[in-house]
């Protein structure tokens, strides 16, 4: 069974199209049960394309240096996503490869329905690919990614003091850390900010 969902296309003269949720039957397999989750707001962006698109805002050198430092980060925490799940927006795509270069090359898929995703949509991506990595990064924008990571927090209890970190500083490049556990649940397990 697969959930679908319509999808307005971010350049003119594009018809509608309708995105399975799921991966495809032939998808290869990744690694087994999901068993750590990374929700990652894009790096800073120039605050207008050339194109006048949001969808084409391309990452300031700023924001360049954020996605690097984040990664840096991962690495020192020996963090190596097998899946990355991209908006393809500019400003998303652009994150992912910052972050690739210091990690190494990651499997991704770049999807349009992660573009300015609602909390429901961004979680049934990953449900659909919980099966697809032992650690899966998602790349997206607010308030998508920060809704999403204080829901999972709460529901898996995290403490007030986390929580107020999630809730009242989510800077671009602000990437979540959740471990899974045996339910199934994401648990909160830390937090990288640029900066920070």
């Amino acid at each position: 069974m697969f959930w679908h969902r319509w999808v307005r296309p971010r350049r003119r003269g594009v018809s509608w199209k309708k995105f399975k949720l799921y991966p495809p039957a032939d998808s290869p397999p990744y690694g087994g049960m999901m068993k750590q989750l990374i929700l990652m707001r894009h790096a800073k962006a120039e605050n207008k394309a050339p194109s006048g698109e949001d969808y084409d805002r391309s990452l300031e050198m700023r924001g360049r240096e954020e996605a690097l430092t984040v990664a840096r980060a991962f690495q020192g925490d020996g963090i190596k996503p097998d899946l990355a799940l991209v908006s393809s927006a500019a400003r998303t795509t652009q994150t992912f490869r910052q972050v690739e270069s210091i990690l190494g090359d990651i499997k991704v898929q770049f999807l349009d329905e992660l573009y300015n995703a609602e909390v429901g949509v961004i979680r049934r991506i990953i449900e659909a690919h919980e099966d697809a990595a032992e650690c899966l990064l998602v790349i997206g924008h607010n308030p998508g990614i920060q809704y999403l990571s204080v829901d999972y927090m709460i529901g898996s209890g995290a403490s007030m003091s986390a929580l107020d970190k999630v809730k009242n500083g989510f800077s671009t490049a602000t990437a979540v850390i959740f471990e899974v556990d045996v339910a199934g649940r994401p648990v909160y397990d830390g937090i990288h900010q640029p900066g920070k």
